[in-house]
């Protein structure tokens, strides 16, 4: 049921809060579905491009079947599973935020990570700067089987809580 769930996507909302996307862009992301991209179940982190959705995607359907909640800390991901959570930290400001992958895309050439409103203004991404070059690092991610695989972040959150041996 899971792969089933997360093989959803193609009526996925698609932001286009970048003033620099073209029409062009825009209108391509909306109408053709993507080609399907293989899940990434692996954990490993990914740095790429960042954007958000607009504000005229708030309460849409995502392809978790909930409405996007522009107050929530959700994300999409082509190649996350549904359900994933992860950290995402903006390069350039060092803040992060945790999000849950609820929906497919982005549909932009170049990213990765679509987040909310709300996420995008806790890392510092802002409407007239449009996208950010970000690192996610999966927490938790859902395998097609029921079981969830340890992600990087929870790896070194681990590893950081791990007593260290202390030199005296």
């Amino acid at each position: 049921m899971l792969l089933a769930a997360c093989a959803v996507g193609a009526a996925a909302a698609t932001p286009t809060s970048d003033v620099r996307a073209s029409s062009a862009e825009q209108a391509a992301s909306h109408s053709a579905p993507p080609a399907k991209s293989k899940l990434d179940l692996s954990g490993h982190k990914r740095i790429g491009k960042a954007s958000f959705y607009s504000k005229k995607f708030a309460g849409r359907k995502m392809a978790d079947g909930t409405p996007m909640d522009p107050h929530d800390d959700n994300a999409a991901s082509k190649t996350l599973p549904l359900g994933t959570t992860a950290t995402v930290t903006n390069l350039e400001t060092g803040q992060s935020a945790v999000v849950t992958i609820q929906d497919r895309g982005p549909y932009v050439k170049g990213r990765i990570v679509d987040l909310s409103p709300s996420t995008a203004r806790k890392i510092g991404i802002t409407r007239e700067q449009g996208v950010a070059t970000v690192e996610v690092a999966p927490i938790a991610v859902p395998l097609p089987d029921g079981s969830v695989k340890s992600g990087a972040a929870m790896t070194q959150m681990q590893a950081d809580a791990r007593p260290r041996d202390r030199v005296e």
